[in-house]
C-alpha cells in the first residue's frame, strides 16, 4: 500500500547508509578498469547503457545529498548551524585524505627526492586547494604515478567535492531568500521555487545531452541535487508505491534499446527509485544503517589505493584490483568512520546545546 514520504523521514531507521556505501564502491568498481588497464579502457555496462556507471554512482549521491542537505537546512533554519554542520561532515576526513595523499602515498611513489618533493610548489597546491576545495582540486603530485596506466592522477574522485560545497551554498542562499521573503510579505512562494529550479535544471540537462547551451557536468549535478531538496520540500505529496516502483523500474530498464531515451528516463526516474528503496525494503536490510557510514572514507580513499596497487603490481587484472582495493579501501574507511567523521560529527550536538546556552542567557 502507498503511504506518503513524509511518513518516513521523521526517523534515522532507512537504507541510505547502504545506498551510498554500494554508490561508494561502484565508483571504486569503475575506476578499476582505467586505472588497471588504461583509460582506453572504459568499464562494460557504461558502454551498453550510454553513462558510465561511475556517472550514476555520483548521481546518487547528488540526489541523496540535495534531500538530506535540505532536511538538514530547513529544519534548522540556522544559516550558521548549517554551515558547522557541513564543514563538520565534509572536512575532517577529507583532510586526513589528503595528508595520506601527500605524506603517505606520495612520499613512498615520488621519484624526487624527499626535499624536492616536498619543496615542490605542486605539493603545496595539492595540499592548499584539495583540503579547501575553494579553487577546485589539483590532482597530481611531483613524481607520482608517472608511469602508471593512467598517469599522474594521485585522487581523481576529488573532483565532484567542490561541486557538492556548491550545491550547499546555493541551497543555503536561495533557502534564506526565500525565508526572508515570506517572512515579510506572506507568501508561500518557497517550495513553488524550488519545485520551478528542479524542473528548469532537469530540463536543461536533458537539452545539453542533445545540444550543450551550457556546462554539461554543473548542470547535471545541479539538477540531481535540487531534484533531491524538491523531493524533500514536497515530501507530503509524494507517494511511495511498490507498483509505481516496479513501473517505472521496467521503463527504465525497456528504455535500454536507445541511449537517448536511457538518459531522459533516467533523468527524470532516478530520484523515485532511490527514495524508494532509501524507505520502503524494510526488516534485515535496515542492520547495515546500524553499522555505520563509510561510504564517504571509500570514496576519499579509493583512488589513491587504486593507483597504489597499479604501481606496486603492474599488469593486475580488473579483477583483482576491485577486491585487493576494496579490501584495504574498506579497512580506511572503516578507520575514518570512526576514529574522525563519527566523533567530528558528534560535535554538532555540542553546538545545537552551546546555541541553545545562549538564547536561553539572552
Amino acid at each position: 500500500m502507498a503511504a506518503v514520504l513524509s511518513k518516513y523521514t521523521d526517523n534515522r531507521d532507512n537504507n541510505f547508509n547502504l545506498i551510498r556505501f554500494i554508490a561508494a564502491t561502484i565508483v571504486l568498481y569503475f575506476h578499476s578498469f582505467p586505472l588497471a588497464l588504461g583509460p582506453g579502457f572504459p568499464e562494460p555496462v557504461g558502454r551498453l547503457i550510454g553513462m558510465p556507471l561511475g556517472g550514476i554512482a555520483v548521481d546518487i549521491f547528488f540526489v541523496t545529498s540535495g534531500f538530506l542537505i535540505a532536511s538538514s537546512f530547513f529544519s534548522r533554519k540556522n544559516i550558521i548551524a548549517f554551515i558547522c554542520a557541513r564543514v563538520l561532515r565534509i572536512y575532517p576526513a577529507l583532510i586526513m585524505a589528503v595528508i595520506f595523499c601527500v605524506f603517505f602515498v606520495g612520499l613512498f611513489f615520488t621519484t624526487n627526492a624527499a626535499v624536492d618533493y616536498f619543496s615542490d610548489p605542486q605539493t603545496v597546491k595539492f595540499f592548499k586547494r584539495n583540503v579547501t576545495l575553494f579553487w577546485g582540486v589539483k590532482y597530481d603530485l611531483p613524481g607520482v604515478f608517472s608511469d602508471n596506466p593512467f598517469k599522474n592522477a594521485v585522487n581523481g574522485s576529488l573532483w565532484t567535492l567542490p561541486y557538492e560545497v556548491k550545491m550547499y551554498s546555493y541551497l543555503a542562499i536561495i533557502g534564506s531568500v526565500l525565508f526572508y521573503i515570506q517572512r515579510r510579505f506572506s507568501k508561500n512562494i518557497l517550495k513553488i521555487t524550488f519545485l520551478s529550479i528542479a524542473i528548469l535544471a532537469v530540463s536543461i540537462n536533458i537539452i545539453n545531452h542533445f545540444e550543450v547551451i551550457t556546462s554539461v557536468k554543473f548542470s547535471h549535478l545541479f539538477s540531481m541535487f535540487f531534484v533531491g531538496a524538491a523531493f524533500y520540500l514536497y515530501r507530503d505529496n509524494i507517494y511511495l508505491s511498490s507498483r509505481l516502483f516496479l513501473l517505472i523500474f521496467m521503463t527504465l530498464v525497456v528504455s535500454i534499446i536507445n541511449k537517448d531515451l536511457f538518459f531522459i528516463v533516467y533523468s527524470i526516474l532516478l530520484p523515485y527509485m532511490i527514495f524508494y528503496i532509501a524507505y520502503v525494503p524494510s526488516g534485515n536490510i535496515r542492520t547495515f544503517n546500524k553499522a555505520g557510514d563509510y561510504s564517504y572514507g571509500i570514496y576519499i580513499y579509493a583512488f589513491p589505493v587504486q593507483q597504489s596497487i597499479a604501481a606496486i603490481l603492474p599488469g593486475i587484472s580488473v579483477f583483482s584490483m576491485v577486491l585487493l582495493s576494496f579490501g584495504i579501501t574498506f579497512a580506511l574507511a572503516f578507520l575514518s568512520w570512526h576514529l574522525i567523521e563519527k566523533k567530528f560529527l558528534k560535535m554538532k550536538g555540542s553546538y545545537v546545546l552551546f546555541e541553545k546556552m545562549i538564547k536561553n542567557v539572552r
